[in-house]
């Protein structure tokens, strides 16, 4: 029996040119056996693939996509940042050449045809001019148009192809055989200039779309351009320069000041202040000194720095941003399968339209009725570009999750993207989300009578097994004492604590539940100074032995700076703000009404959470779901949209669909209005896409011709197309103002 090997790779895609070709793409990818999902971004000509490794592999699709007439460029997997970028800027030259040869030939073929047309051999210039714009520069249209054909496809390619084949066809006709027409009465018309201005204009058009489509990439450019290239590693007392890629974990480097640190790693010695914008959006320097942690990517300022590698190359902080940034990016968002279903259809139709067009207008075009049909025609297939609609929607969500990238918002998906703009409750944990997570010790309790040396070194190892966050500080505060090293049958009870054996005498450590639920007896005395605690928002653990509660820390989690402006912030959006909590129900009720939380819930377990959400949901309510921990992992995957704090629990961050880096509730804000504005940007694309090809087909087709005596020229038609798609892409950069 074999096992499934599920291998998720993003590839570069080549021969696309509109968004009936990506769909075709993932048509050939989803249909070749081993192949789970398949993606195309066509505004990043990237598709990404879900594939099981043990039934095929990347270069058997690859066939199946080159049958096709595209092909997956595997080669740019192995290529560096820079191997990629002049690529890209050479392909670029390339597109700027045809553009600027083509205009040079096109520009005098216009000008004979609309002003001098009377000019001597006028027809004979315009057939020569003409002829190298559309089989030298435009070439890859009729090129791709072809490969097409062949495989009983049609994209945007053969738009441009079957257009200006015709005109061109047409008007050579006309020019070396003009009596054909004029013997039957009809003037021989020539739509050379039509042919080259259409080629100049979509050349035009793609150049224009690549510049603007650009800057859709610069948040993920500039991400990877914040990896160092190279390492200052220290051996046997020396320090040497080598590349990044041969910097292994364990060892030590040394960070100078003004350097970007290139891995994540722990501080050894040395003390410095690291802006950590580039991963965390804050603007303030951190302080670091030994223990401290530090992330790829940073800038250390003044101090030097010996580091203790911990992770590498794509293992870093930075290096999963941008892996998430990436995948993030070729997601696409729910409204994009309609789109997908209409490009897929859309260009046959457009060419059914252009035939039916030829036939009205040959039919019932009067004496003029072949040149209509013609001009029809062409117009038809000129003008209706699914480009724009192709780019609508991937572009504003690769400018958007930049943009939140850059603000320290790791988005996972375009799904969660669009869920976060649709939530209507927004469930907040306590500790690690709305308090700082990192509680201090305050007060102690303790039956001095009966305690003895060996119950503190029993209840100091149950804590050295615990993985509690408050486990650490109570390690630290018995100190003085030594493990018990025999504690048997250790257990962790969900949400309540943790107990352990020790000749006979149960040990137990954890909250008033637990105590409760065991039949452990709390003193009147500690009760008494609990009420006061509580009153003071101070959390609690008691420790027991047997059925007697013999001591009890307090702590206190202070609420995050800024936090109730932000849950004010979130109330106006018309956020219904819910708080749930493992804590007791008195320390839930002080925490908020101090931050004026309105539906609070005490006591949850992680099964809690979740059925807490699923409440929301079973109202009709969209739940966003903001937890760190563990315990609410089960929650976060119950949620519309999951969000996760930055310095949580990997579980919490994998489960989740954003991640708001160093944990700054703060952020949520900026998230959600990311999101809107996302999906603001998304709409009116769509809307100018959709409005572009209703409207243009029918008067490109001649419908105000009978009412206006208007019929659209098929150059106009071409410089529409070409600026439809470059007015979606620039409409998407606005998100960078935002």
């Amino acid at each position: 029996m074999s096992t499934q090997t599920i291998e998720k790779r993003q590839v570069p895609v080549s021969g696309m040119s509109c968004a009936g070709c990506a769909a075709s793409v993932e048509d050939v990818l989803t249909a070749a056996e081993g192949v789970k999902s398949a993606s195309v971004n066509y505004a990043s000509y990237q598709v990404t693939i879900d594939y099981d490794e043990s039934k095929t592999d990347l270069k058997l699709l690859r066939e199946m996509v080159k049958n096709a007439g595209y092909d997956l460029a595997l080669e740019e997997l192995e290529m560096s940042e820079e191997q990629l970028e002049e690529k890209e800027q050479a392909d670029y030259k390339v597109t700027q050449r045809n553009v600027v040869g083509s205009g040079i030939f096109a520009i005098p073929v216009f000008l004979l045809g609309m002003f001098f047309m009377n000019f001597p051999y006028s027809e004979i210039i315009s057939f020569v001019l003409t002829t190298p714009v559309l089989f030298y520069f435009g070439r890859e249209f009729f090129v791709n148009a072809y490969r097409q054909l062949k495989i009983g496809k049609t994209n945007m390619d053969s738009l441009v192809a079957l257009s200006t084949g015709t005109a061109y066809l047409y008007s050579s006709f006309n020019t070396f055989f003009p009596s054909f027409l004029e013997a039957r009465g009809m003037e021989a018309h020539i739509y050379f200039e039509a042919a080259a201005v259409i080629v100049f204009f979509i050349l035009l058009g793609r150049l224009l779309e690549k510049r603007a489509k650009s800057g859709t990439t610069e948040a993920i450019k500039k991400l990877m351009g914040m990896q160092a290239k190279e390492v200052k590693l220290i051996e046997d007392g020396k320090t040497v320069s080598i590349p990044i890629d041969q910097v292994a974990v364990d060892q030590l480097i040394l960070i100078k000041p003004g350097a970007k640190v290139p891995v994540d790693g722990v501080v050894e010695s040395g003390t410095s202040y690291i802006d950590e914008s580039t991963i965390s959006g804050e603007s303030m320097p951190v302080k670091k000194q030994e223990n401290d942690r530090v992330y790829a990517g940073t800038l250390n300022q003044k101090g030097a720095l010996h580091v203790r590698v911990k992770k590498v190359g794509k293992n870093t902080t930075l290096g999963q941003i941008i892996k998430m940034v990436s995948e993030a990016q070729g997601t696409k968002a729910p409204v994009q399968q309609l789109v997908d279903r209409i490009a897929a259809v859309f260009v046959p139709v457009v060419i059914a339209i252009a035939f039916i067009s030829f036939g009205l207008w040959y039919v019932l075009g009067g004496d003029e009725s072949l040149l209509m049909a013609v001009t029809a025609f062409i117009t038809v297939l000129v003008i209706a570009c699914p480009c724009a609609l192709g780019l609508a929607t991937p572009t504003a969500l690769m400018v958007g999750i930049g943009q939140g990238a850059k603000n320290g918002i790791l988005v996972k998906d375009a799904a969660g993207l669009q869920a976060l703009q649709e939530a209507d409750v927004v469930i907040l944990d306590k500790t690690g989300t709305l308090t700082e997570g990192r509680p201090r010790l305050t007060d102690s309790w303790k039956d001095e009578m009966s305690i003895g040396e060996e119950d503190l070194a029993c209840w100091k190892a149950l804590e050295e097994y615990s993985e509690h966050p408050l486990a650490k500080m109570i390690v630290k505060e018995l100190a003085h004492v030594e493990a018990s090293s025999r504690i048997e049958d250790f257990q962790a009870i969900t949400g309540k604590g943790i107990s352990g054996l020790k000749e006979d005498k149960l040990y137990w450590v954890g909250n008033a539940r637990l105590m409760e639920d065991q039949g452990v007896i709390v003193p009147e005395e500690l009760k008494n100074i609990i009420k006061d605690w509580q009153s003071e928002n101070r959390a609690f653990l008691f420790f027991g032995v047997g059925d007697e509660v013999r001591m009890s820390y307090a702590f206190r989690d202070e609420p995050k700076d800024g936090l109730q402006a932000t849950l004010a912030s979130l109330k106006k959006e018309g956020l219904e703000v819910v708080m749930a909590t493992g804590d007791s129900k008195s320390m839930a009720q002080v925490i908020a009404q101090e931050l004026a939380i309105d539906e609070w819930h005490g006591e949850m377990l992680p099964s809690d959470k979740a059925n807490l959400v699923k409440s929301f949901q079973e109202k009709g309510k969209k739940v966003a779901m903001v937890g760190d921990g563990i315990n609410d992992s089960e929650a976060l995957a119950s949620a519309d949209v999951s969000i996760a704090m930055g310095e949580g629990a990997d579980i919490a961050i994998d489960v989740a669909d954003i991640t708001i880096l160093k944990s700054d509730i703060n952020r949520l804000v900026a998230a959600r209005q990311l999101a809107k504005n996302t999906q603001r940007i998304i709409k009116q694309n769509l809307f100018w896409a959709f409005i572009y090809n209703v409207l243009g087909i029918p008067i490109a087709a001649g419908l105000l011709y009978p009412f206006f005596g208007f019929l659209l020229n098929p150059m106009l038609a071409g410089a529409a197309m070409a600026l439809s798609s470059v007015s979606v892409v620039t409409n998407s950069l606005r998100l960078k103002a935002k």
